[in-house]
């Protein structure tokens, strides 16, 4: 307990969860990333809870949208790298299908197809490699957390 009398946030530097691959999965993900990025002292509306938030959310619907195999789940992990960094991945058990982000911005009216572009411009790096010990694909994007 911390002298408020609430209990101590967690220090641990991973974060993983399975989560089903429906949109009500992807935004559980979503929520729950948020969360643990909050107990990590990124409080809630802050830019780095925000930001990961967004990407985690972007990458998690794209997981179920176009990772989809019937029955499968998807897994988001956050890792904190040092204070300055985190690294969120987002993996699902479709390996043939990569990402990548279009040459050219969707028309206006278009619902689709904005999700990398917006990964893209808020982290630091980004990429796609193979899922360690399982089937599929791993997209993750580091975030910048601090000035260094």
């Amino acid at each position: 307990m911390t002298t408020t009398g609430l209990p101590a946030p967690p220090t641990d530097d991973l974060f993983e969860l399975r989560f089903s691959s429906t949109a009500r999965g992807a935004r559980l993900a979503r929520r729950l990333a948020s969360h643990r990025v909050h107990t990590w002292g990124h409080r809630y509306g802050s830019e780095v809870n925000d930001t990961v938030s967004l990407i985690v959310g972007e990458l998690a619907a794209n997981a179920v949208t176009h990772g989809l195999v019937p029955g499968r789940d998807a897994q988001v992990r956050l890792v904190r790298l040092t204070r300055e960094r985190l690294r969120v991945e987002v993996s699902d058990t479709r390996g043939e299908r990569m990402p990548a982000v279009r040459a050219v911005l969707p028309a206006g009216d278009e619902v689709a197809g904005r999700g990398l572009v917006l990964v893209a411009a808020l982290c630091q790096e980004w990429g796609v490699s193979d899922r360690k010990g399982a089937p599929g694909k791993t997209v993750w994007a580091v975030v910048v957390t601090a000035t260094p």
